[in-house]
């Protein structure tokens, strides 16, 4: 799955179960979703339930960071390096 496809549906969640109330609110890839208001703490722990549940992966505590879910482009490249891990090369 490309990261481009797992934004799509992350987002799509994030329309349905947080913006339902708001649907003319902007927020673009890289603006912070907590600081625009899209979801506080908990809902942070609503989209790992998801991605957990809809992408077969298990979320670390220690990932639970900004910078893994402080914005949309951040959830779906962190999402694409779990489904898609990067093998280290052989040396």
């Amino acid at each position: 799955m490309t990261q481009a496809e797992i934004r799509e549906k992350v987002w799509a969640y994030i329309v349905e179960n947080f913006l339902y109330m708001r649907p003319n609110l902007q927020v673009a890839p890289d603006d912070s979703l907590l600081r625009s208001g899209v979801f506080d703490s908990l809902g942070v722990m609503e989209i790992i339930g998801f991605i957990e549940e809809t992408f077969g992966i298990a979320v670390e505590q220690e990932e639970v960071t900004e910078a893994h879910f402080g914005t949309l482009n951040a959830i779906s490249s962190y999402v694409a390096s779990k489904l898609n891990p990067v093998e280290p090369a052989a040396g």
